[in-house]
Parts: C-alpha cells; structure tokens; sequence
C-alpha cells in the first residue's frame, strides 16, 4: 500500500512538473540561452560574430601615418608554435598588420575569421605580413583552437615583454606597422578586416615607402 502511495506521489510530481515545463518552455529556453551567453566564450563569440556581419563594428581607418620618434623603441620578441623566434624589428621593410588576442577572448575569437580572410587575400604579397599574437602563451590550447577554427594565419607567442606603448592589456588589439616600423593604425577592441576597405588602406601603406 505504501509503495503504491509512493508511486502516484511521483506520478503526480512528475505530472506537475512536465506541465509546468510544457507552459514555461519559452521562459526556460531564454534563461538557458542567457547562461550559455554568460559562461561560454564560444557562444559569445558567435552572437558578436553576427553583429560583425552586419557591419556595425568597422575599423575606423585613419588616412594618415602616426610617426614614432623611435620606432625601434616597440621591438620584441615573438615565438611561432614550432618555436621559431622572430623579432618584430626582422619584419621591417614590410607592411605588418599585428593582431593581439587570446584564446578565451569571445570579441577576439569573433574577428579571427575575417583575420583569416584577409591573410587570405595577402598570402602572395611578400611586402604585407598578417600575424596573431596570443597574449597567454598557452600552446596546447592555442593548437587546438587553431585546429577547431582551421586557421591558417601565421599565430605567435610572447617570448619577451611587449612594450605597454603597443599593448596594454585590451583584448583584442589591431596594429599595423608602416615598413619603416611606424605605426599606421591601431584599433582598440573587436572589428570585422573582411572588407575592401582594410586591403585599400593595406595597400596605401605599402604604396608610401
């Protein structure tokens, strides 16, 4: 007799809460969505990414040259995941477009595939250079998310400080180097480098020296 009484108590507990799910299944789905959003890069990532597409995050490019009164001030030392080490001073004599990112960061993982388009597009071109630089250093995980994200844009490590004049800890940071080492431009935070307009200014840097 108890076991029966057992039985329909969660019969009916059970009766209760699928209709309680069944009137609140919306309110359920948005909270579920809104705790995705809080805790999970990769679907914040996504939400920016379609706010990229839509246009309503462009580099403000600016038309003119920022001098530096000594360039080789910014110099450091960069390691590719092979361990390979460059300099940034090795690249001078090129236009060098410099992405600093990390691989939590859900605004930096939004802009890496238009970073990947537009290393697309100067693959060929010995004078441009498009590079990623992530701040944590972390191999393991920045080659698994390379090999999740089948990216094939050249990505660095920190192997030495990195002047706080280029980089101070905003997430993600743009800068693109004219060939004598000045900086050209520097965008704070998310933008989309897929369109006509970053290969434009790209093009008119490199056409200046």
């Amino acid at each position: 007799m108890l076991s029966q009484l057992t039985n329909k108590n969660i019969l009916s507990t059970m009766n209760k809460l699928t209709v309680f799910i069944k009137k609140n299944l919306s309110n359920i789905l948005v909270l579920a969505i809104g705790v995705t959003l809080l805790t999970s890069s990769e679907a914040k990532a996504f939400l920016q990414q379609g706010l990229l597409k839509i246009g309503l995050f462009e580099p403000n490019l600016k038309k003119e040259i920022i001098k530096k009164e000594n360039p080789n001030n910014y110099n450091f030392e960069m390691k590719d995941l092979n361990g390979n080490t460059i300099f940034l001073s090795d690249l001078k004599g090129k236009v060098v477009f410099l992405n600093f990112w990390a691989t939590w960061c859900p605004p930096c993982i939004a802009e890496m595939p238009s970073i990947q388009l537009l290393h697309d597009k100067f693959k060929n071109d010995d004078e441009v250079i498009i590079l990623t630089l992530e701040v944590d250093g972390k191999q393991d995980k920045i080659q698994k998310f390379i090999n999740r994200k089948k990216l094939t844009v050249p990505v660095y490590m920190p192997n030495s400080s990195i002047p706080l004049e280029l980089f101070d800890g905003t997430l993600p940071t743009t800068i693109i180097f004219d060939k004598q080492g000045n900086v050209a431009h520097t965008t704070l935070g998310m933008a989309d480098y897929s369109g006509q307009d970053i290969v434009d200014f790209l093009n008119e840097v490199k056409a200046m020296h």
